[in-house]
């Protein structure tokens, strides 16, 4: 069963928050898991993990966001980056539900037009994969041109609460759809 939890407490992202065993310091979840939070995002840099943006001197910050951390037991890289890539796909169908407006994805990035909704990355600790998805609420102070939930009008905590329900029933109908199939020898 795939737990999650909407964090009461506003949390400031700076990237530490990415390691295992987040959710259990947070809640007491064991993995697989998943915890929503808002707040700010300014990532340091001791704690990024993407290459090309520590590489590049990126900056990745925003004035309030949606985080959500997932931790899956065993996932190697692989595993890990395709969950993030689901997760940027449940987010931009919760967009398109919910707003008028053409979200598209680009790997684990959403964007409408040429504004990035949304900041993601994906990585593996010792016994897990972990992976954190930022969506825009208030995207004043992004490095780049972006827009939040609040550009269209949605309630992060509404959106949050609906997008860990729809993560957790695409885990666990996962999990009961690969308990139905035999191995091949």
């Amino acid at each position: 069963m795939f737990a999650t939890r909407f964090l009461d407490a506003r949390i400031d992202y700076d990237g530490g928050q990415l390691h295992p065993g987040f959710a259990r310091e947070a809640v007491g979840f064991e993995p697989p898991c998943a915890v929503a939070f808002l707040g700010a995002c300014d990532v340091a840099r001791e704690h990024m993990i993407d290459t090309v943006d520590l590489e590049a001197g990126s900056a990745i910050r925003a004035r309030e966001m949606l985080h959500l951390i997932v931790e899956l037991p065993g996932a190697d890289l692989g595993r890990a980056t395709a969950w993030q890539r689901l997760l940027a796909a449940l987010a931009r169908d919760l967009f398109s539900e919910r707003a008028a407006c053409t979200i598209r994805r680009e790997g684990d990035d959403l964007y409408e037009g040429s504004a990035k909704l949304s900041v993601s990355v994906a990585t593996v600790g010792p016994s897990s994969g972990l992976i954190h998805l930022g969506l825009n609420v208030d995207a004043t102070d992004a490095p780049v041109e972006a827009k939040g939930l609040a550009d269209y009008g949605l309630d992060a905590r509404a959106f949050g609460a609906e997008f860990l329900a729809r993560l957790a029933a695409e885990h666990d109908s996962a999990v009961e759809a690969a308990g139905k199939v035999r191995r091949l020898i």
